[in-house]
Parts: structure tokens; sequence; C-alpha cells
């Protein structure tokens, strides 16, 4: 994440020097993700809403003599951060089908680097109409959440299958200390608590630390306002099974979680999603 001011480039190089095959960044444009450290046998991917997005970010990589190995373009329907306004995310312009051909047309401009969709894909047929349309691959989360290998907390797997329409949400205020909106489950505990103002302010992960008028990462929007803030650093954390005694999770998900109607095995929903029919693992 981008967003991540302070630790990002650490997070970068760190990941590098490990051996990572593949680096995925977004939360914030990755203007200078190949400037942080030679990727060597990294690929270095960005994620992007739209085309102009990617122009930015393929005209400074080209400074480094580097190109993205890949782009994930992803779409108003993804859980988590977006990158859109919230009186952005339901305009048609802002759709995945009318956002893959710009943002195609730019890979191709710089290189013909491979594009891959998230955000809204569900189904076989959903990956079929976008590999139809360009996409060279797809990227899918929520489903796999409530799968029986996922590390979501088992409150966290139990919610999506209980999600509906109408409690998946677009979060702006309160919303992320990032700044960005966010989409998530209404019934999540920290989000409600902060909807009631009951929420005590606190940051005791401080991994969304801005800077303050010396230039110095002291500042977390959460950790001081209550009332138009929620902590995603103890909310996500909790969700994924961490502190679950001492802070309320957040649950994020993509506007597809009311499909969502059990858990099973990721064998199951890569069957399901590779056209076989062992699984029937969503409704509608």
């Amino acid at each position: 994440m981008v967003a991540l001011q302070r630790d990002y480039e650490a997070s970068v190089r760190a990941a590098i020097d490990a051996g990572a095959d593949v680096m995925v960044s977004g939360t914030g444009l990755p203007l200078s993700l190949p400037a942080i450290k030679p990727s060597e046998g990294t690929a270095l991917i960005p994620i992007v809403s739209s085309a102009r997005a990617l122009e930015l970010i393929c005209r400074r990589w080209e400074r480094e003599r580097h190109r993205p190995d890949a782009v994930v373009l992803e779409g108003p329907l993804a859980g988590g951060h977006l990158g859109f306004r919230v009186d952005q995310v339901d305009l048609e312009e802002s759709t995945l089908e009318r956002l893959l051909p710009p943002v195609k047309e730019v890979a191709r401009a710089h290189g013909d680097f491979p594009v891959i969709v998230a955000g809204g894909i569900h189904t076989h047929e959903d990956i079929r109409r976008f590999l139809a349309l360009g996409a060279d691959g797809v990227h899918l989360g929520t489903r796999f959440l409530a799968t029986e290998e996922s590390s979501a907390s088992p409150a966290y797997k139990q919610a999506v299958p209980r999600a509906r329409p109408e409690s998946i949400l677009v979060a702006g205020d309160p919303g992320s200390p990032c700044g960005l909106p966010l989409r998530a489950l209404l019934e999540s505990p920290m989000y409600q608590s902060a909807l009631a103002r009951r929420r005590v302010p606190k940051c005791d992960k401080c991994y969304v630390l801005l800077k303050d008028v010396q230039g110095r990462f002291t500042r977390c929007p959460a950790k001081d306002d209550n009332e138009h803030y929620f902590c995603i650093c103890d909310g996500l954390c909790s969700a994924g099974g961490y502190d679950i005694d001492t802070e309320e999770p957040l649950y994020t998900t993509g506007a597809t979680a009311a499909r969502v109607d059990r858990s099973l095995p990721a064998r199951d929903l890569m069957a399901d999603l590779a056209g076989g029919r062992q699984a029937l693992p969503f409704a509608g």
C-alpha cells in the first residue's frame, strides 16, 4: 500500500531482498516503485483504476528504464480501498467494461504488458467475458474469503455468506485514515462503533502515519478523531485473526459478497471458476 508512507519503501526493499516473485502495489499511485531498489527477479505490478493513472506510472517508470511487468485494473466493485471518489462508484464510465479498453491501449503503447482485471468478477462466465473483452487475466478476492483455507477469522468467514446487498457499503465518512473510499460490510463491529461514535480513538499499530509540520511521521487521523475515521490497522488485523480480544474487526468485501452463500474448499471453488460443476458456491 503506497498509503503506508512511513514504511512503504522499507517494505519494497524487504520484499525484493527476500526474493519475492511478484510485488503488487496500490492504494495510491506507486510512481517511485522501480526507483526504490533494482527489482532483479521480482515482477513489479501496479494497481490502477484508470488509463490516466497507468499512463502516469508508465512515464515515470520509463525514467528508471522499467516498465510494469503487468497491471491490475481494479474497478469500483472491488473490496477494500477504491481508486474512485464515493460519487464515482456507481457511474457508467467507472465500470470495469468501460475502463478496460483505454487501459489496454496504454499497456500496448508502453510495451504491451498484461492487463489483469479485478472487482466484481464472480463466475466462470465473468472470467470468459472479460478475457473476450481483451483482459489477459483476472484477479478475485471476495469469493476466496469464505473458503476453508482462508486466513480470515472464523467470524469474518461467517459474515461473508450472511451479507446482503444493502449491507455492502462504500465507507467515506466515517472512513479510512488513508482518505480513500473503502468497501466493507455494514455489520463490521468496528464500523458500527464508528457510526455510533463510541469507539475510543487509539493508534497502537501506527501503519498509516502521516507527516507532521516538522516532517516526522506522527499523525494518524484515526488516532485523534473517532467521528470521521476508523482504525484500519487494528480493524483489519482483528479481521485476520489477530488481536481479536482487544480490538473490533473491520470486514472488507467486494460488491458480490451477497452472492456467496457458504464456505467451501478452495479446490471446489477453483473447479467452479474453471467451468466445472462440482460445486455451486454462490447464489444467483
